[in-house]
């Protein structure tokens, strides 16, 4: 197991109540796996896990990124704008 640290921002903060958690994850996890196990712990984040904007140590990643023990994990909520 390994250890990432998860910020969350906006509704997903709103939603969990705190600015970040600590999850374990199996070695060799994806960005998916920790997305589901999130969404399997804390259901009321609801939606899809692949509309979900993903950074890893402060740089964008893509949901197949492989995860590292102390890894930082943003999670960013999709954004709807009006015209």
């Amino acid at each position: 197991m390994i250890s990432v640290t998860i910020r969350l921002f906006a509704s997903y903060r709103e939603i969990i109540g705190k600015s970040s958690i600590l999850m374990n994850v199996s070695k060799g996890a994806l960005v998916s796996d920790l997305l589901t196990d999130l969404l399997e712990q804390y259901p009321q984040l609801a939606g899809s896990p692949s509309k979900i904007v993903v950074a890893v140590n402060h740089e964008y990643q893509t949901h197949s990124y492989t995860l590292h023990m102390n890894d930082e994990v943003a999670l960013i909520p999709p954004v709807s704008g009006g015209g």
